[in-house]
C-alpha cells in the first residue's frame, strides 16, 4: 500500500503516492495524464518495480483529480499543481537525486516546469493532437536542460518515436533517448489479447529503459574529445 502525502497548491490539495526504496539511489516523481490517474498501466508498473532496484517512486494526483473533477484544467493550472509536488518530494526525500516526469499531459507539465532535476522521463509525450501534426508541442520537450528519456508507443497517434526524433532534431536538441514500445499506442498498456510472454517483454522494456536511463544520468560516460 502506497503512503499518501498531501500537497498544498494554489488550486487546492494534491496527493503524492509514495513507494520508497529501502536504500534509494534516486527518486522519480511522475504526473498522470489528462484523461486518467495514477493507476495508469505504466505509472503503476514503475511504482511496483523500481523500488526493488533502488529508485523511490512518487506518483502525483493533480488537485483537479483529487477534487473529483473529470477534466483537467489548462496547462498553467497543471504547472501550479506540479511545482509544489516536486518541492514536497525534494523535502520528503532529501539528498537523493531527483528525476521528474510523467505520462502525456503529466510529461508536458514536467517539461515546462523543469528546473535542475537530475533528468526527465516522458512516457507517451503528446507531440501533437491526433491528426494535427501542425500543432506541435516539441518546444516544451526541447526546452528541457537536462537528460531526457522518451518512452513512446510505436503506434501512438499523438506522435510516433520517429516523429519525436525528427521534431527534436529540427529543434536542434540532441540530449534525448527515445525508446519505442513495439505495438503500443498512447496508453502503452498491452491489450488483453497479448500473450503473457509479450506482456512481460513490454514490462521489462519499460522498466529497463527507465532504470538504465537513471543509472546513466547519475554516472555519465565522459565524451570523447
Amino acid at each position: 500500500m502506497s503512503e499518501i502525502l498531501r500537497v498544498v497548491t494554489p488550486d487546492g490539495p494534491g496527493e503524492l503516492l509514495l513507494d520508497p526504496a529501502t536504500a534509494p539511489t534516486a527518486a522519480l516523481v511522475l504526473g498522470h495524464g489528462a484523461g486518467g490517474g495514477v493507476g495508469a498501466w505504466d505509472l503503476e508498473l514503475l511504482a511496483r518495480e523500481l523500488p526493488a532496484s533502488g529508485v523511490s517512486v512518487a506518483r502525483y494526483r493533480q488537485p483537479w483529480l483529487v477534487a473529483g473533477r473529470k477534466v483537467a484544467g489548462p496547462p498553467a493550472s497543471l504547472d501550479r499543481g506540479w511545482r509544489p509536488a516536486v518541492a514536497a518530494i525534494a523535502s520528503a526525500w532529501p539528498g537523493v537525486p531527483l528525476f521528474v516526469g510523467g505520462r502525456s499531459a503529466g510529461a508536458r507539465a514536467a517539461c515546462r516546469c523543469y528546473d535542475g532535476a537530475a533528468g526527465l522521463v516522458a512516457l507517451s509525450f503528446p507531440l501533437h493532437p491526433p491528426g494535427k501534426p501542425h500543432k506541435s508541442r516539441i518546444a516544451e520537450l526541447a526546452a528541457v536542460t537536462g537528460p531526457v528519456l522518451v518512452v513512446q508507443g510505436a503506434a501512438d497517434p499523438f506522435g510516433s518515436p520517429a516523429d519525436i526524433a525528427r521534431a527534436l532534431a529540427d529543434a536542434g536538441y540532441s540530449g534525448e533517448r527515445i525508446v519505442p514500445v513495439p505495438g503500443a499506442t498512447h496508453s502503452l498498456a498491452p491489450v488483453k489479447s497479448l500473450p503473457a510472454p509479450k506482456v512481460a517483454e513490454r514490462e521489462q522494456l519499460v522498466v529497463g529503459a527507465v532504470l538504465t536511463f537513471i543509472a546513466d544520468a547519475l554516472d555519465p560516460v565522459p565524451s570523447a574529445e
